[in-house]
């Protein structure tokens, strides 16, 4: 049989990262996080993770910096880090997305 587990995550219960995002439903391949009124900020060092990650813009605009290159995001915008990518976010205005990360990025430390 299938595993037939339903998870449901209420996000103002949800833990939250070291860097304010909070962890929404995460399955044994993928977890959800929620980046809420993250406030403008000047770009942090690029890092690479160890998980690809696909977002959604709900609000704002930031700039997605990634391997040399420059993608404004805006509502309505998704976009992808490839798993290994060197990148970093330019929050622009109060910005607030979701993004989906493979495999789940708090497991075994690789959102630290």
């Amino acid at each position: 049989m299938s595993d037939t587990t339903i998870i449901k995550v209420d996000s103002a219960h949800s833990p939250h990262g070291k860097e304010g995002q909070k962890y929404l439903a995460s399955g044994k391949t993928v977890s959800m996080r929620l980046w809420e009124n993250e406030a403008p900020n000047e770009a942090k060092a690029p890092v690479a993770r160890e998980y690809e990650t696909v977002g959604y813009v709900i609000a704002g605009r930031a700039e997605l910096h990634l391997e040399g290159q420059m993608v404004l995001l805006e509502k309505g915008n998704s976009w992808i880090v490839p798993q290994g990518a060197s990148h970093t976010y330019k929050i622009l205005e109060p910005f607030t997305a979701v993004e989906a990360t493979h495999p789940p990025a708090q497991v075994h430390g690789r959102d630290e």
